[in-house]
């Protein structure tokens, strides 16, 4: 399939609040015009896979001063808010975005990535594709909002319960 992966400028920043609006009818804005203040001064980068016949389909985060303390205190970077639309899915989009990332952060001297994934059955594809591209649980047990469950406390089961995993980039 051919598909190319940019990062989001200010030419094709139209066409990405299109593709954010194709996943659902709520776009927190604020949060993406934050994310692209924070790749300006280098924090992240925001990455979108492109199809000649459908223009944008996927896109995704790599977060190189992640929140989650475990990925901060180690260096590592983290995938995050990875998406593909539904119509496009199960064609190799999400697999392609995480192997671009995990290039880029070899490049940069990386040799472990993080990620996260929802645990309720809306995560279910994403959590099979973790697992099959190599990424395990980092052993820290479920995060909400990137932040330690303990045993014991309530948590809503929405997008924000995670299970933070990791996979060593080493050959």
């Amino acid at each position: 399939m051919d598909m190319v992966i940019n990062k989001v400028t200010s030419d094709n920043v139209d066409a990405f609040w299109h593709l954010l609006e194709r996943y659902s009818s709520f776009v927190d804005r604020e949060y993406y015009e934050r994310c692209m203040e924070r790749q300006d001064i280098g924090d992240l980068d925001i990455y979108v896979v492109s199809l000649p016949d459908a223009g944008m389909v996927g896109h995704c985060i790599l977060n190189w001063i992640p929140r989650y303390a475990v990925f901060k205190t180690l260096g590592l970077p983290e995938i995050q808010d990875l998406n593909v639309v539904s119509d496009y899915r199960r064609r190799g989009i999400g697999q392609a975005l995480i192997e671009y990332c995990e290039d880029y952060a070899v490049q940069k001297g990386h040799d472990t990535m993080g990620i996260g994934v929802g645990l309720d059955h809306s995560f279910g594809a994403a959590q099979r594709l973790y697992v099959r591209l190599g990424y395990v649980p980092d052993g820290n047990g479920v995060t909400y909002d990137r932040q330690p469950v303990a045993m014991g406390d309530f948590k809503p089961i929405d997008e924000n319960l995670s299970l933070m995993m990791t996979k060593s980039l080493k050959n």
